[in-house]
């Protein structure tokens, strides 16, 4: 499963590469009770197709129609909606408003270069930022070195965005609780990917409608598949694939690292990972054990609420 914003580039250098020019849109700031924060992106082309969202549906029709009368044609510029925006039949929940930065993409290969640079950010190829100074056309985005703040910045006619990977979740062998975890992560727009090498697991899961990559994940995971905001969890309670996930786990960039299991069953591990896999007190400081909020989950469904939900709290830095 992709992210909301992967996606939307990745439609929109389609519609490049079909000579359509596409109106990317980015939300800057929000006010009072809005869906989707700064970020966040929608594209869409005249014919009235778009992907992505800047509201959660509020505001796309109006953003089409006015699309379909020849309006926002300049390289660059903002739209506010909700409070304080002229179109006043327009209005977001709660009083609230969004500023979104608007830029018009003409086809050609400056434009695909673009949308290409920002997937390249979205997909863990190293940090990016765009510099748009209104109403031209964005720079080029370049690589920067940037481990926190707020991904937009706006003062006056310059705009700056921070670009990086979406949230990617590994989760190590499929269980029940797995599932609903999975299930959980797609629906907050992170990228799920589920690495099963077990024939007899699979089968019980043939129904999950989620890609599911034949590997071990302790491989996977040494092959490179982890960037500072993914998070790694191994849910299958087979001290096999849980402790030698947690054993390359340790030696990447990930942001949260949890294993499932009882605090006695923890303990039993944390010393198998230290005798047999000697991993240092700092390295087993990384791993959340046992994983997920104490919130007195019993069912499947609830321990998966209980570690999404500990994952996004690590996440926002709480």
């Amino acid at each position: 499963m992709q992210h909301m914003e992967l996606e939307v580039i990745q439609r929109s250098i389609g519609w490049i590469e079909q000579q359509q020019p596409i109106w990317l849109c980015t939300v800057l700031n929000t006010y009072g009770s809005s869906p989707r924060g700064p970020g966040a992106m929608m594209s869409a082309i005249s014919a009235g197709q778009f992907s992505g969202s800047l509201s959660g549906g509020c505001v796309e029709d109006d953003f089409l129609e006015r699309i379909a009368n020849g309006e926002f044609r300049q390289p660059s510029q903002i739209v506010r909606y909700g409070a304080g925006s002229p179109r006043t039949s327009v209005t977001l929940p709660c009083g609230g408003s969004i500023d979104v930065l608007v830029e018009y993409l003409q086809p050609g290969e400056e434009s695909l270069s673009h949308l290409r640079h920002i997937e390249n950010a979205l997909r863990g190829q190293g940090q990016w930022v765009k510099r748009v100074t209104l109403p031209h056309a964005s720079q080029l985005p370049e690589p920067c070195q940037r481990s926190s703040g707020p991904v937009v910045e706006h003062h006056d006619n310059e705009v700056t965005l921070y670009l990086g990977a979406v949230t990617r979740i590994i989760i190590a062998g499929l269980s029940s609780v797995g599932q609903y975890c999975a299930q959980f992560a797609a629906a907050l727009g992170f990228e799920v990917i589920i690495c099963e090498p077990r024939p007899e697991v699979m089968e019980n899961f043939a129904h999950l409608d989620m890609p599911i990559l034949d590997i071990f994940p302790a491989r996977y995971i040494e092959q490179g598949g982890v960037h500072p905001n993914t998070a790694i969890v191994a849910l299958t309670h087979d001290p096999r694939m849980d402790d030698l996930t947690m054993m390359e786990a340790v030696h990447t960039p990930a942001f949260y690292i949890g294993v499932m299991g009882s605090e006695r069953t923890s303990a039993k591990r944390r010393q198998r990972l230290t005798d047999i896999g000697e991993l240092t007190q700092d390295q087993l400081s990384r791993i959340h054990a046992p994983i997920g909020l104490p919130i007195g989950s019993k069912t499947p469904a609830e321990i998966g609420i209980a570690i999404v939900a500990d994952i996004v709290r690590v996440k926002n830095g709480m």
